[in-house]
């Protein structure tokens, strides 16, 4: 079975730097094609599901372990179940892991540019204050990054603040709407047929 290094080690690279690492994965973290899905559900497809299923909680004991376990359900379930109900199967569980683990101030034992798959989960969540930590959550990232990655640190947050617009207007995430079986509203239509509104 695969080891939490296994999946960081994938996830993130060979680089040294933040740019470096984002420079090397973007693309993996935020592109879309049909080949990267199916390399992501051939590799890690059946640690997903052991995730999903509770079966690798005990990873969630060191940083690096919680880090990776997050990542099996929040990030791998959106690619290898894209478009399905199951592409947010993990996300209830992966928030509960986010909150226990920043209480205990787990994020903070991480470099920035992990911590910003930490603070991606408070981003996916369908809730306003929750949308309003995980932007509290990368301004602090920007405030903390290197002169050479701010740049960077800025898109994360501006990505973070876009997801707060959407939930503030409309209390949920309508590219959302039918992967889950929700009727879209005519506003929600609308917002769909705009330039990047779908993430």
């Amino acid at each position: 079975m695969a080891t939490p290094s296994q999946v960081l080690n994938w996830w993130f690279g060979e680089g040294a730097t933040a740019n470096e690492i984002a420079g090397e994965k973007s693309r993996l973290w935020f592109g879309y094609t049909p080949e990267q899905d199916a390399e992501t559900r051939q590799r890690f497809g059946d640690l997903t599901e052991k995730a999903l299923a509770g079966e690798l909680d005990e990873w969630a004991e060191s940083p690096q372990g919680w880090l990776a376990l997050v990542l099996l359900l929040d990030q791998l379930p959106r690619m290898i179940h894209r478009g399905t109900p199951k592409a947010f199967a993990g996300d209830e569980r992966a928030l509960q892991l986010v909150r226990d683990g920043m209480a205990h101030g787990g994020d903070v034992l991480l470099p920035p540019i992990q911590r910003v798959f930490i603070y991606l989960v408070l981003e996916h969540v369908e809730n306003l204050s929750v949308q309003d930590q995980a932007v509290a959550q990368f301004e602090l990232l920007q405030a903390i990054a290197g002169a050479d990655e701010q740049k960077l640190f800025a898109d994360f947050l501006d990505f973070a603040e876009r997801h707060r617009r959407v939930i503030a207007r409309f209390g949920r995430f309508p590219h959302r709407n039918e992967a889950l079986g929700r009727a879209s509203s005519e506003a929600e239509w609308a917002f769909l047929a705009e330039p990047g509104s779908r993430f």
